[in-house]
């Protein structure tokens, strides 16, 4: 999927159709949206399709009842989008005493009750907007009676009854008849004649690391091993066998560190020893492999391991035909080992006692915190703390009880991988939580009981677990570490009193403090008298994550005058050389930290006028002051240097960028005919086309800070239209984006294909696309097959360069907090994530308007090809932009197609899906990039996920103090993005060839379609659907 919206016009057309009407086409799009929903990822295909027959779309507000506590159920829902507040009360006549006992989120499956007619048993509303797929009841109970296989422990806990059955299953637990009253049972959460779910008690001794956490391996691993055991006894016999230790004999085993060298040695696929442990712990951990001993996890040692065969002693030699398997699925192997060893070697660490951790484990552990939403609100000595005493815990089978309602809490729980049920006594399943969410923390907090019940939903759940004790003294040492300092009563700044590290790296005595939250005004004054003309840390990032987000809290409206009065401010008492050094030492530091403002800033602190103008204003005060101080000359220097470097840009300026053709820029060019692309600015003029409903239009020009308000207001005077009128951005599928009066950037934030449009807002409903707008009707087959695969990646990838080059880290900051608020402009990001939506549509049109069988295997070669090339310029953006392009459902379900491509391609092709997973929130693309060095073009889009999940799982403030260790997250993403363009992009260029500037014109003004039913009609008829 793009960055676009899943939930568009296309699908939700398909959904509004009765199940009758919908044909296979309008099911291959919803197929194609539901399987990237969270309620769903697990799902059986065959199950989903069902789904997709009878599921319908349902939107609603805030604040809007979906049932209420009492209510005989009419529908199952799932969550696409939004939250839900489940409230439950006594009185289920009487709302007024409900209490929110949790919310729902995306992901979370709800309403089970319809198959057996009881009762809800809560009240459900909206907390915010929500988007919801429903199913109605009879068809409901026709997918679980087709289904139970599939459905059970899925979209209902396992041991459901059957319609009609009377017996008590997990989804009814605690659901009485009148006058009937369920206690808890001490080998289930309540009394039930079919129902004695296992049990587990809280707090268990963690499994030893070098024990499988399964109690039988997967049939994927079991292959695996198989392969490497067949292929380890073809290739290196040697490997294996009989070994003498300490007078004992271990028979047909190998050695840790030979066991490394030989995966290395068979593929460039394993680059580096510890990826080569990470491989073979992901087979001991689930019994695959062993120790002999069963005393140690995978080492890099001279340390005994047998293959399971051979531990059991079924082993045999490999035959001919098993040969052949192994070398055949080899590189397939290889591939799904790597991307399951970091997480395999995440869960060793975990599993060794806290006091054994090293401290390149605990680094690990820590960058894993990071993604975790459940943790994202903590501080970053919270999570190095949790760090120190997270316990890993697994469960193999669904029906566990984690812990019953009552129950002391004992421990904290999150969920790595899995879900759970929470059970409510005379509830039932209230709620299902997931990956990433967290539970158990309140009965720490308040010392109080259990408040529901956890059931395992499905086999093979992973947690992290915090035990209270733990919970209790990390809680004690925040509160013994913080310092609060106060003015007139209230706190204006709170500081986090963190280990100080040596010149050596290693932590001693010595103590700093970290900011945590203030007022704006007393974190500037604490920069200027702790930060300024002390000892470089380079550890300690408060400048510059103050200066890089300083627009949220504290805008250069505010900051610019608050610098001046720092300036000029005076001693209130003390001698006159006292004086005299005070006055010194305050303006010196106001001008160092201009300085570092003009460096972090860049081109942004040249542009803004208010900044300029204090810049000009306070070089003229010290050139006052240097008469009378002469210490400042250094200063007064430094800081003219500024003002000349800004004097230089506006001179080598020229003229301002625009934008041709709504929304593709431009280039100045240089001598050597090399395109340089120049940032967008906010006064650089934009030239665009605004249509009327009769495809009329009128063309103007205005800066890229014009406002939609002041467009329809030109409009409107230029074509004379009636009133009411309203801007609008018509997609080519038909679907309608209306702009908000105060929204900028106009045309850098269209889609591929879009238009404006203007129209009275009566008359909405009449616009049509333009015929443009379908994008083209035949492939450039004859001419992209002459292009070579390395030089169409270099191309592109110089061209994401010069994209990426011109985003401003600022731009990161307005697109997360909104630019309205922020007064500023986001074109230069748009443009580059609108290249991200090029790319991928760019293949699926390619392939789509390709009618002959072998130009598209071909296509598809070449595609993966350039793919491969763009990872090797390390050019990320491009390159998941392909491979998102290929797994597209109008491409993916061209089986005939894909059946002809050499299996070279498709081993390819599943290695790039591996470092696409998105589970763990990329972990494997995350795990990629830290080995890279820059240069480098990032997966835009995930980082700008990052920074939205930052912003929405944190408060911006709290207690009327600004929230200062969010705004150290955000920062810490956008040194992501300076961090890969810290070296300027000197890859190495392919051979010259003699198509060279067709090649670069092509992949500068790639032609797409990007209306997804269009594909899917092209799709369909290159490969009719199979009945």
């Amino acid at each position: 999927m793009g960055v676009e919206s899943m939930l568009d016009v296309e699908w939700l057309d398909c959904l509004d159709k009765r199940p009758d009407d919908r044909t296979g086409e309008d099911l291959d799009i919803i197929f194609s949206r539901l399987r990237a929903v969270k309620a769903f990822e697990k799902l059986h295909p065959a199950l989903l399709h069902q789904i997709c027959c009878y599921g319908y779309y349902e939107d609603l507000d805030k604040g809007i009842t979906l049932y209420r506590q009492g209510d005989l159920g009419t529908n199952w829902y799932a969550v696409l989008s939004g939250r839900l507040n489940v409230n439950i009360s006594d009185d289920s006549s009487n709302n007024k005493d409900a209490v929110t006992i949790l919310s729902l989120s995306v992901g979370a499956a709800f309403g089970e009750s319809v198959l057996d007619n009881s009762p809800r048993q809560a009240t459900v509303v909206t907390s915010e907007f929500c988007e919801l797929l429903r199913i109605e009841q009879k068809d409901f109970r026709m997918l679980w009676e087709r289904n139970r296989q599939f459905m059970e422990g899925v979209l209902a806990p396992s041991n459901l009854p059957s319609v009609g059955s009377k017996s008590p299953g997990p989804d009814n637990l605690g659901r009485r008849k009148a006058g009937q009253r369920l206690a808890p049972s001490k080998t289930g959460i309540c009394k039930s004649p079919r129902t004695s779910p296992k049990r587990t008690k809280e707090c268990p001794e963690p499994i030893h690391p070098a024990l499988p956490i399964v109690q039988h391996p997967s049939e994927r691993l079991i292959k695996a091993g198989f392969v490497l055991r067949t292929l380890v006894m073809t290739r290196s016999p040697q490997l294996i066998r009989d070994r003498k230790y300490q007078l004992t004999t271990y028979r047909r085993c190998l050695v840790g560190s030979e066991m490394v060298e030989w995966l290395m040695q068979q593929s460039p696929l394993v680059h580096s020893r510890q990826q080569a442990v990470g491989m073979w712990q992901a087979l001991l951990e689930e019994g695959v492999i062993t120790h002999v001993c069963r005393e140690q996890p995978f080492n890099d040692k001279y340390v005994f391991y047998r293959f399971r065969d051979d531990d059991m002693g079924v082993g045999s030699c490999p035959t001919t035909t098993s040969r052949k398997e192994a070398e055949d699925e080899f590189q397939e192997t290889l591939a799904m080992l790597s991307q399951l060893g970091p997480d395999a070697m995440m869960r060793m660490i975990l599993r060794k006692p806290p006091e054994e951790r090293s401290v390149d484990d605990l680094e690990i552990i820590y960058e894993e915190l990071l993604h975790i939403k459940a943790l994202a609100h903590l501080s970053t000595m919270v999570k190095r703390e949790l760090a120190n005493v997270l316990v890993f815990e697994s469960h193999a089978k669904a029906g566990t009880v984690l812990f019953n309602q009552g129950d002391e809490g004992k421990s904290w729980y999150i969920i790595l991988k899995g879900s759970v049920n929470v059970v409510i006594y005379g509830k039932g399943v209230v709620c299902t939580l997931h990956e990433g969410d967290d539970f158990g923390k309140l009965a720490l907090v308040n010392d109080s009981p259990r408040a529901a019940s956890i059931v395992l939903r499905e086999d093979n759940c992973h947690f992290l677990r915090v035990d209270k004790e733990d919970f209790n003294r990390i809680l004690r040492d925040v509160e013994a570490n913080t310092v609060r300092l106060k003015e007139h009563g209230q706190d204006v700044l709170v500081l986090e009193k963190i280990p100080a590290k040596h010149d050596h790296g290693t932590l001693g005595a010595h103590f700093k403090y970290s900011v945590m939250a203030g007022t704006p005004d007393k974190m500037l004054e604490h920069i200027l008298e702790t930060r300024i003309n002390s000892r470089v840390d380079e550890t300690d990032t408060f400048i510059e994550d103050f200066l890089l987000t300083h627009m949220v809290f504290m805008p250069s409206l505010q900051l610019c005058p608050q610098l001046l009065n720092h300036y000029h401010a005076e001693p209130a008492e003390g001698t006159e050389q006292e004086m005299t050094e005070f006055v010194v030492s305050n303006k010196r530091r106001v001008i160092r930290l201009v300085c570092q403002w003009s460096v972090i800033a860049g081109i942004a602190f040249h542009d803004d006028p208010t900044i300029m103008n204090f810049v000009e204003t306070l070089f003229a005060d010290i050139c006052k002051d240097c008469q009378d101080f002469a210490d400042l000359q250094g200063e007064m220097e430094n800081l003219e240097r500024v003002l000349q470097m800004v004097r230089q840009i506006e001179e080598e300026g020229g003229r301002a960028w625009q934008v041709q053709r709504q929304g593709l820029g431009e280039f100045h060019r240089s001598e050597n005919d090399t395109p340089r692309r120049k940032a967008i600015k906010a006064s650089d003029e934009s030239i665009f086309k605004v249509y009327c409903a009769d495809h009329t239009y009128t063309t103007l020009r205005v800066p890229m800070s014009t406002s939609a308000a002041q467009i329809v207001a030109a409009v409107h005077e230029k074509m004379c239209l009636g009133e009411d009128l309203v801007l609008c951005e018509l997609k080519s599928t038909g679907e309608k984006i209306l702009f908000k009066e105060s929204d900028v950037c106009i045309t850098s934030g269209l889609s591929l294909n879009g238009r404006i449009f203007i129209s009275p807002r009566e008359h909405l409903d009449a616009l049509t696309p333009l015929p443009e707008q379908e994008g083209p009707n035949q492939s450039t087959f004859t001419a992209f097959e002459l292009m070579g695969s390395r030089e169409v990646a270099y191309q592109m990838s110089l061209y994401d360069w010069e994209l990426f080059n011109c985003v401003h880290e600022y731009e990161f900051i307005h697109h997360t907090f909104g630019r309205q608020k922020l007064g500023g402009i986001t074109a230069n990001l748009d443009l580059f994530l609108r290249r991200f939506n090029e790319v991928q549509f760019w293949v699926v049109s390619e392939i789509c308007l390709t009618a002959n069988i072998n130009r598209r295997v071909v296509l598809l070669r070449k595609f993966i090809k350039i793919a491969s090339y763009c990872r090797e310029y390390q050019n990320l953006n491009s390159f998941f932009a392909v491979v998102m392009g290929l797994s597209n459902i109008a491409v993916s379900r061209l089986t005939q197609t894909w059946e002809k491509l050499p299996s070279k391609f498709k081993r390819m092709y599943a290695e790039f899906e591996a470092t696409m997973d998105p589970s763990r929130n990329h972990r494997v693309y995350r795990l990629r990039v830290t080995k890279m060095k820059p240069p480098m073009i990032p997966f835009m889009p995930l980082l700008c996920k990052d920074m939205t999940f930052t912003h929405e799982g944190n408060k911006t403030y709290f207690d009327g103090l600004v929230n200062f260790e969010k705004m150290h997250m955000i920062a810490s993403t956008i040194r992501i993005v300076k961090l890969c363009r810290s070296e300027p992009f000197a890859m190495e260029p392919p051979a010259p060839v003699r198509n060279i500037s067709e090649i670069r014109n092509y992949v500068r003004k790639l032609r797409v379609i990007d209306n997804q039913r269009v594909l899917m009609k092209h799709s369909h008829k290159l490969e009719p659907r199979r009945t």
